[in-house]
């Protein structure tokens, strides 16, 4: 016991690393500290330059078109019918005023979406994700909870251990493929789906893509050149997962 909670831990801790390195290494948290730092060595123009790229990731078109370019991929091979529903971890939520925690709004849009194409199809669910609090519930947890309370439809499947997209797929392929199943829908954000299907190859899982619906279209109007909150949040999902991608690719190619 004392080895298996060890490592959780350890694989937290790794979790967390990897948390930190998406701070350093993704806008706009680094841009907005480079831009700090850069005033504080005088050196204007860098800083200049940073808050410039930190004020165009602000607006919604940059950050719709660096979304909109991630929402399309290959379609799958012609093959068997899935045999079953897998729903990708997104995040968590702390109640306010109670210690406890639920699945936060990206988790939920996913559960929301996966249990309208499990009642349509009548496959069953496998939920996944791990910690993202090392004192809290896996994702995954939270999310069979929900699936079961407010959906009536509880998976038969929860993978808690995975600490990212490439880990869900793998961990979901080691319960699925000893049960039978080959070919599963794949649930998760369409801007996800590429990177998550990217994780998917090589899994002995042939994976087919059931996106939540991408934002409507890019109609240009003046508000999309006014800076938004939100347009720094899409901005750093859009270059999360462009970065991911990367990575991904690398992995892939080294095995």
């Amino acid at each position: 016991m004392v080895m298996l909670g060890f490592g959780a831990r350890l694989r937290h801790e790794v979790g967390v690393l990897s948390a930190v390195a998406a701070v350093v290494l993704v806008p706009p948290v680094n841009l907005a500290a480079l831009a700090l730092v850069a005033v504080l060595l005088g050196r204007r123009r860098l800083a200049g330059w940073s808050l410039v790229l930190l004020l165009l990731l602000a607006l919604p078109l940059v950050s719709a078109l660096l979304l909109r370019g991630l929402e399309s991929w290959p379609p799958p091979p012609p093959g068997p019918a899935p045999q079953a529903v897998v729903i990708l971890g997104g995040d968590v939520r702390r109640v306010d005023g109670a210690a406890i925690d639920v699945a936060g709004p990206l988790s939920l849009e996913r559960l929301q979406a996966g249990a309208a194409l499990a009642r349509a199809t009548h496959l069953p669910i496998l939920v996944t994700g791990g910690l993202v609090d090392p004192e809290g519930p896996p994702v995954a947890t939270l999310m069979a909870a929900s699936l079961a309370a407010d959906f009536a439809i509880p998976p038969r499947w929860v993978e808690p251990a995975s600490r990212d997209t490439w880990e869900n797929a793998r961990f979901t392929a080691a319960m699925l493929l000893p049960a039978g199943i080959r070919t599963v829908y794949v649930v998760t954000h369409s801007w996800h789906m590429r990177r998550a299907l990217l994780a998917f190859a090589g899994t002995g899982l042939a994976a087919i893509p059931a996106p939540l619906p991408p934002d409507r279209a890019i109609t240009f109007h003046i508000g999309l050149l006014v800076p938004r909150v939100a347009g720094w949040r899409n901005s750093y999902f859009a270059l999360h997962e462009w970065i991911g991608l990367a990575w991904y690719e690398l992995r892939r190619a080294v095995g």
